[in-house]
């Protein structure tokens, strides 16, 4: 399948770019120790065999996921082999005592890469896994950076979204709040982020869906009026390597993405998608018709397919990866832009955050309505998009 012409564009990212600057990138590498957390997930997996590649002094993974790191071991056994630095992997999670021991024992690390997120904006339905949200994207963020810290790394990296750019859904609002305790956290290790586009075919994304709907004989569901920017799985990793490595303190860095060019529906590319695949794609006017129509119209190369205009909670008209009042660079790198952050943060305000938190898991009982009435304390450009709908209500 050509992804580079799924999503609309000719050519890969950051080629260049890593070519620039591939001879810096390795001398860093092969003399430094590595911790990825969350190195088993779509993006931790590019961002380990970045790394790899480079064969560096020590490269250990920790995810919760035991399968995914089963198959992450298998895939670079099997296409990269070995390297002369120690390789391991850890089935922990990163807010457990176990890993705490984990990284005493480990370690030290002198790079501290964390790709662990929850990325989803359903997971905004309930609250309780918007409160898992903020321990995931925000409580350990802060925990892994004390971490580091304490154990006097040089650097830390952790991945943010272009949904912390003027956020209209609380996954979105999560990050920007994470990256205002990065800056926080910046007095004390140098600290770089990059906020992303989506990426074509992780993990639970829409276009991995396509995957699913095919080999389980299902129809295809998409939004008509929803552009996105996307990027490659391999450029993710690649855009997470350069910041981490070669970001200065406080840098976000983002793809250099034209709005003209790059933007594209969700619903264009699952027509291209099945055409790539020797589909004609047959256009339905209803869930039932496309969940009734499947293997009459398979059998004819052709698949169903139902588009609709959206209406869930959460979900952004448009995306950008700045806002007009960052200093923005783009004289360093050829398709990365960097976001410059002066040492600003409110001292009060993120403290007054946490202990918030700690009330509301000490008391046992908060709503929805709670944390997204905390989420607009803290940040002045979040604009909620509620609708009373989600997307665990469509098909």
């Amino acid at each position: 399948m050509d992804f580079l012409k799924l999503i609309n564009r000719s050519e890969t990212l950051f080629t260049r770019d890593l070519q620039d600057n591939l001879e810096e990138i390795g001398r860093i590498a092969e003399k430094s120790r590595f911790l990825v957390v969350g190195g088993a997930g779509s993006i931790g997996q590019m961002v380990v065999k970045e790394l790899f590649a480079l064969n560096p002094g020590a490269l250990h993974i920790v995810d919760i996921s035991e399968n995914n790191l089963v198959e992450l071991v298998r895939d670079i056994r099997s296409s990269m082999g070995y390297i002369s630095g120690d390789f391991k992997t850890f089935a922990l999670d990163c807010a457990s005592r176990e890993y705490s021991f984990m990284v005493k024992s480990e370690g030290p690390y002198d790079f501290i890469f964390n790709l662990s997120a929850i990325k989803h904006v359903r997971s905004e339905k309930d609250p309780y896994t918007l409160m898992r949200m903020v321990d995931v994207n925000i409580i350990n963020t802060i925990n892994t950076i004390d971490d580091a810290v304490a154990m006097k790394s040089q650097k830390y990296f952790c991945v943010s979204t272009d949904k912390a750019a003027n956020p209209a859904n609380m996954m979105g609002a999560s990050k920007r709040i994470m990256e205002m305790f990065l800056m926080q956290k910046s007095r004390d290790i140098p600290i770089s982020t990059a906020r992303f586009a989506n990426v074509a075919f992780s993990d639970g994304s829409l276009l991995h869906g396509f995957n699913q709907r095919i080999q389980k004989l299902q129809p295809i569901s998409a939004p008509l009026d929803v552009k996105r920017y996307f990027i490659l799985p391999k450029e993710s990793g690649e855009l997470c390597l350069l910041s981490g490595l070669l970001g200065e303190n406080r840098d976000i860095f983002f793809p250099r993405l034209s709005e003209e060019l790059n933007l594209i529906t969700f619903s264009d590319i699952a027509v291209r998608y099945l055409e790539q695949i020797g589909y004609e794609p047959f256009l339905c006017h209803s869930e039932d018709e496309a969940r009734a129509k499947v293997a009459e119209l398979a059998a004819n190369k052709k698949w169903p397919c139902y588009f609709f205009e959206s209406d869930t909670t959460g979900e952004k008209d448009f995306e950008e990866f700045f806002t007009e009042n960052e200093e923005i660079d783009f004289t360093r790198f050829k398709n990365i832009g960097i976001i410059k952050n002066n040492l600003v943060f409110d001292e009060k305000k993120l403290a007054a955050f946490l202990r918030a938190i700690d009330r509301y898991k000490e008391k046992g009982e908060w709503g929805r309505d709670d944390l997204k009435v905390l989420f607009s304390d803290m940040l002045d450009n979040f604009y909620h998009k509620e609708t009373g709908k989600f997307l665990d209500n469509r098909m």
